[in-house]
């Protein structure tokens, strides 16, 4: 390297000298100092101890709530997802018509996905109240008796994925934002060989934002298996005692997030935390690759 080039290499890194110190002590060291906590007995109180293997050996054979917890996040991602995206296409699709106040219809639409997400919690409580809620009393117009919704085992986790689609604004603008960059010329040609519109959306639309489904597929696995902020804030967030697990009613809500929050800041176990995370990191990893690899239905470009 020249003088020059030097000197204009150190004023880059002075420039960007604020982000990397900030990248190597919020980002590079937790992650580090995580992976070796996950092989200690750490309290926070006394210094972390080392003991190998025993957190994974005890997190993968004699702890139920792991596999519990495993089973509740697998199940809202396999239903909440697929839902989800489905909604929000069907959104987008909606949005891309042109109608009389599309800009209106636009915003109403995405609003709920800029709310808060606490905030927006507090208020499905309310709306899933069995006695007093919204959706229970416009079941009782109907004649029906609405469900416990947060607490019937059988119906919490599908109120949680109900609230999910509250927030799909996000994922519409990104399917809305694919469906406009699709050319007209292909929907015209369609029309001339006498195609409908079932098969419009089928051959044309649904290839022509392929790389978009997987993304938001990829985006919606990971958001999904960090699913914490709605749960703890609808379905409390546990005692202190191990044998008192979070995520009622009788720990139907207990995600894989929450019960390593517990671990971690109610009984003080940072170490099995630790371990809990890396397992946690582990398993998206796998499965956002076997996604990606998956993904041959994906068109990119003239394909």
């Amino acid at each position: 390297m020249t003088k020059r080039e030097k000197r204009n290499l150190m004023t880059g890194l002075l420039f960007i000298s604020p982000w990397l110190v900030g990248f190597l002590c919020f980002s590079v060291y937790p992650v580090i100092i995580g992976f070796y906590y996950s092989f200690c007995r750490y309290n926070i109180i006394r210094p972390p101890r080392w003991i190998g293997l025993q957190n994974y050996i005890e997190l993968f054979t004699q702890d139920p709530y792991f596999y519990k917890s495993l089973y509740n996040t697998f199940f809202i991602t396999a239903f909440g997802l697929p839902l989800g995206l489905a909604f929000a296409f069907f959104l987008a699709v909606m949005l891309n018509a042109k109608v009389k106040g599309q800009s209106i219809f636009r915003t109403i639409f995405y609003l709920p996905s800029i709310v808060p997400v606490v905030a927006t919690s507090i208020l499905w409580v309310w709306i899933l109240n069995p006695e007093y809620g919204l959706i229970n009393a416009v079941l009782r117009w109907f004649g029906l008796d609405g469900p416990g919704w947060l607490t019937d085992p059988f119906w919490s986790k599908p109120a949680l994925i109900l609230t999910g689609l509250w927030g799909v604004g996000g994922t519409m603008i990104i399917f809305l934002a694919g469906l406009q960059q699709t050319p007209i010329e292909l929907y015209e040609a369609a029309l001339v060989d006498g195609a409908g519109r079932r098969h419009q959306l089928w051959h044309i639309t649904i290839p022509s934002i392929s790389p978009l489904i997987l993304f938001n597929v990829i985006m919606g696995i990971i958001g999904s298996f960090q699913y914490f902020t709605q749960v703890f804030i609808m379905t409390g967030g546990g005692a202190g005692d191990k044998q008192v697990i979070a995520g009622g009613p009788e720990g139907s809500t207990l995600v894989y997030a929450l019960y390593l929050y517990q671990q971690a800041f109610n009984n003080f176990s940072m170490g099995y935390a630790s371990a809990m995370a890396w397992v946690l990191f582990l398993i998206i990893a796998l499965i956002v690759t076997a996604t990606i690899r998956s993904s041959v239905w994906v068109h990119y470009g003239e394909d």
